[in-house]
């Protein structure tokens, strides 16, 4: 469930619409952790009909590895790199370590990425997705900026979602995501927990929330699963202060931990 957003939604859904009638446009979408940025992610690819969807995620662990976070993006077009004009499909091929020669040149790099998302976007709209952009390598970051801003005529929208975008991503358009406002973070926690809890505890909640959760499942949620990250479930500090309320003990307290745990 996607509570609110209103202004974000309309933001994605002018990007998807934009490269729909074939001109391509990028957008970060920048907020801090748990804020709601990868349901937003999730809400484009849901809205992105019809498009083919590429995805990729920046790995902190692989922020060293030179052109790592592109190859993710890519791999599923790697059989297109023949189509490459030949230096474009040199360079590319050097970065991902499937030709020999020395590091590649980036601009042909950044080139290579524009020329192999054309070629995709030229049989249907492509959506890009890229989560956790401010663990991108510096290469990939640097390719991806470059192509995002030459999209031009192409029907290909670009979306990243950092908590603070890096300087590559200076002069893109950008839209901040924010918490939810009190009205909307109450319903949203009143669909989630479907126990009984005193307003004390309730309120308690709610501000630790400081409208952080933008969506939740309604089904079970466990601590690492992939519908906890993507939704930015309930910490552990708020589920162990759920546990500890004296509003939540006995059977409302082992209600709640079927919901939360």
């Amino acid at each position: 469930m996607l509570v609110d957003r209103r202004i974000e939604r309309a933001a994605l859904d002018s990007l998807i619409a934009s490269a729909r009638d074939g001109m391509g446009r990028a957008l970060v979408l920048r907020g801090e952790p748990g804020i709601g940025k990868t349901a937003l992610l999730e809400y484009a690819i849901e809205s992105a009909s019809g498009f083919r969807i590429v995805r990729a995620a920046g790995v902190e662990s692989e922020m060293e590895l030179a052109f790592a976070a592109l190859h993710q993006l890519c791999v599923p077009a790697l059989d297109r790199l023949e189509r490459l004009p030949g230096p474009q499909r040199d360079a590319l091929g050097v970065a991902f370590g499937m030709r020999a020669g020395e590091a590649p040149d980036r601009f042909l790099v950044g080139l290579a990425v524009l020329s192999l998302l054309s070629d995709v976007a030229a049989e249907r709209p492509l959506l890009c997705v890229v989560d956790d952009a401010q663990w991108l390598d510096r290469a990939s970051a640097q390719a991806l900026a470059f192509a995002a801003r030459r999209l031009l005529a192409e029907p290909v929208a670009l979306i990243f979602a950092a908590r603070e975008p890096g300087e590559e991503f200076i002069g893109l358009p950008e839209q901040l995501v924010q918490g939810l406002d009190e009205t909307d973070a109450r319903a949203l926690f009143g669909s989630f927990l479907r126990v009984p809890l005193d307003d004390q505890v309730r309120e308690r909640i709610l501000a630790e929330m400081r409208g952080r959760l933008s969506r939740l499942p309604r089904g079970l949620i466990r601590p690492g699963a992939r519908a906890a990250r993507q939704t930015g479930a309930l910490t552990s500090a708020v589920a162990s202060e759920v546990m500890q309320s004296p509003g939540t003990r006995g059977h409302s307290g082992r209600a709640a931990r079927k919901r939360i745990v």
